[in-house]
């Protein structure tokens, strides 16, 4: 049972850790340049009017 326990917690803390390595290390996403998700995978280019659509 304590072993499940210190897995359990281990799992929990390398994941925290992780995503707080991951997060101080990469560039901020800039959400203006993302293409919109509706076109994501269709291999087609956004067309329209759209703010967001990547230049």
């Amino acid at each position: 049972m304590q072993g499940t326990t210190m897995r359990r917690w281990a799992f929990w803390l390398l994941l925290t850790g992780f995503v707080a390595w991951d997060f101080a290390s990469s560039a901020p996403v800039n959400l203006r340049l993302e293409p919109p998700l509706i076109t994501a995978g269709s291999g087609s280019p956004a067309s329209g009017g759209h703010c967001a659509m990547p230049k």
